[in-house]
Formats: structure tokens, sequence, C-alpha cells
């Protein structure tokens, strides 16, 4: 299991949206190269737990460490932070005006002052990664929805990020193209990309993730192995839950 400093660690993390308490004392360390996955049922907190880990939502109580450092308020260390923790959304978030091409080479020239030319080159090598190369001419709006969120892994992928964040990456997909990006993510997770993702591909937890984690109601309620937890959950929140979503 983990060994040397976490490269993720949430210590006592709480949170409140007005008097719902939506992060109840989250303690959890990540270790480098590992992949966890978040899943329990909406409204549990996976996704806000997910959205603090660079401050995309502030926390109440709590420290969040990344790389051994306290994660800045605000300002050039905070922008630094997210050049570290690269982040994958439902929605995709790419700039619609932007093609493909600049869309992954803009972090890279504005926030890590690389030169244009070894942005493109980097570029175009993540692209055919994840295997939208032929689209980098293009805009966002002319790729299907499946290429688009593979060019947003591409895109977080150009900053070098210590650890990537996954936020249901594929709740937006049609289900033929939810397959393309998970193999995209589970290919990440083999050459030892430290991931954390939330999502509710049960497939996916199964064969990539190195621990399961089980949130309800604001509380990590249990976490174990895929093959632990799928096929021996601990507490009556998960068995109820997987009974729910595995008869379908």
């Amino acid at each position: 299991m983990a060994t040397g400093e976490p490269i993720v660690s949430l210590q006592g993390v709480q949170k409140w949206f007005g008097e719902l308490h939506v992060l109840q004392d989250i303690n959890l360390d990540v270790a480098h190269g590992e992949v966890v996955v978040l899943i329990g049922p909406s409204g549990s907190g996976k996704s806000t737990l997910c959205r603090t880990i660079n401050r995309l939502e502030t926390i109440d109580e709590g420290t969040i460490l990344i790389d051994g450092q306290k994660l800045p308020e605000e300002g050039k260390g905070l922008a630094q932070l997210r050049a570290d923790v690269g982040m994958v959304f439902q929605s995709f978030n790419l700039f619609a005006h932007k093609t493909v091409l600049e869309n992954v080479t803009l972090g890279p020239i504005k926030v890590r002052k690389e030169s244009r030319k070894a942005a493109e080159a980097k570029a175009h090598e993540l692209l055919a990664r994840v295997g939208v190369d032929q689209q980098a001419a293009k805009y966002p709006s002319q790729l299907s929805g499946g290429q688009q969120q593979r060019v947003a892994i591409a895109r977080a992928l150009a900053m070098n990020p210590k650890v990537m964040l996954f936020d249901e990456p594929t709740s937006a997909l049609d289900p033929e193209m939810i397959k393309e990006v998970l193999d995209t993510m589970v290919d990440l997770a083999h050459q030892g990309m430290t991931m954390i993702v939330v999502t509710h591909e049960m497939g996916f937890a199964r064969t990539a993730a190195q621990r399961v984690l089980f949130m309800a109601d604001g509380r990590i309620v249990e976490q174990n192995t895929p093959e632990e937890f799928f096929t021996n959950p601990q507490s009556e929140r998960a068995r109820d839950f997987l009974s729910k979503i595995l008869k379908h």
C-alpha cells in the first residue's frame, strides 16, 4: 500500500452548506500513483469532497495538503496548486471559441510559461495518447461528447499534474461514448497517474481502482479494495446501495 508522504491528505475536513453538513470529519490520505474511486448515493458529498481538493469548494474546518503543502487561500499560490491538480468535469468545460489544440496548449503557455512550440508538440502527443489527435484543428462543438471529454483529459495532463481529479466524467455522455472515456482513464491508471474519481460506473471502480471509498450523508462510511467492497460490504448503507445498483 501507500509508502512515503501521501500526495493528497485531508485531515478533519468539515463543510456546511447553510444548515446542511455536507462533509463530516473527512480524513483521507491518497498515495502517489494510487487510484481512489468515490461512490455513493446522490447527495452523499462525493463531488463536494472532490472539488475541495483544488479549492473549487472552500472548507469550514480541517486541513488539506497537496504534496505536503497546505492549500493556498487565493492568488498565485492557488493558480499554481490548480496547475498541479488536474480536474476533469462532467460537462467538459472546454473553451468553445478555441480549437482543440488551443484548449490543450493554453494552460502550459500561460501558467507554466512553456514556449508555444514545446506546448504544441506536447499537446499533439497527449491528444494522440487519448485518441483524438486527428481533431486538433477542430472546435469543441465539432466533436462528440466522448471526444470532448478525452480532449479535457489531455488538457489536464498537459499541465503535468501531480494528481488528477475526475468529477463524474461520464455522466453527461451517451452510453457508447462512456467506454471510450473510461478506457482512456484505465490507461492513465495503468501508467501510474494518481487519480481520485467520483463515478457511478461500477465496472470502472472494479477494474481500475486500488481503493473504493463509499460515502453517505457526508461521511466516508467504509473503504476497501474493490474486490472486498463489492463482494463483502461491511455496512448496512453500502449493502443497501449495492443491492439497488447491481440489480440493474
